[in-house]
């Protein structure tokens, strides 16, 4: 018997499109994303440097580019957060107790609550018991000790939650943790069709 659901942020709620930025950062004249940017975004997710470290690191590679445009094309990802999926969410937060982990940083969290609107960001918010990004409590997906860190702050029985990604690595993270999960197949699965799931 599931009672508590945690679900991953990017193309679970909102709409990604991952091409956007690679595409964006080539247009200000980005040869190739390498390893050194790699890493680089890895600390920023958790939080281990601010945004204009991140961006003038990015820079680094593009010393034409404007610090604004490099975070507008880093933003390109984000896409449309159907409503359908918050009206969904707000429903099932009245049956189980729910938690948002996502791999994510400053830069989108701001864009995407100024995208949306703070009011559409406070309702999506509220609808769980809390909300972790991996840029404010320094550990992403698949570190195992993210999830440990959600189970044991929240007392959660693994075999009682159920975690909802899109990326196959973060699945296999979780079941080591005898975590239920849900693969979530983009464009051909909807959150919405969680019922189905469970």
């Amino acid at each position: 018997m599931i009672e508590t659901i945690i679900f991953d942020f990017g193309d679970i709620f909102i709409n990604l499109d991952h091409q956007a930025t690679q595409l964006e950062l080539q247009k200000l004249g980005l040869k190739e994303w390498n390893e050194e940017l790699q890493q680089l975004n890895l600390k920023y997710e958790t939080g281990k440097i601010d945004e204009l470290t991140f961006l003038q690191g990015i820079q680094k590679h593009i010393p034409n580019a404007d610090l604004l445009d490099i975070r507008a094309a880093w933003n390109a990802i984000l896409l449309d957060f159907p409503l359908k999926r918050l009206e969904f969410l707000q429903m099932l937060s009245s049956k189980y107790k729910l938690f948002l982990l996502s791999n994510t940083d400053a830069t989108h969290i701001e864009k995407f609550e100024h995208k949306v609107g703070m009011s559409f960001a406070r309702e999506f918010y509220s609808c769980f018991e809390k909300v972790y990004f991996s840029f404010e409590f320094g550990f992403r997906k698949p570190d195992e000790n993210a999830f440990k860190f959600v189970i044991n702050n929240h007392n959660l029985i693994p075999k009682k939650t159920l975690f909802v990604d899109d990326k196959l690595d973060n699945i296999e993270a979780a079941k080591k943790l005898e975590l239920n999960t849900w693969h979530l197949q983009v464009g051909k699965e909807e959150v919405t069709d969680l019922f189905n799931k469970i």
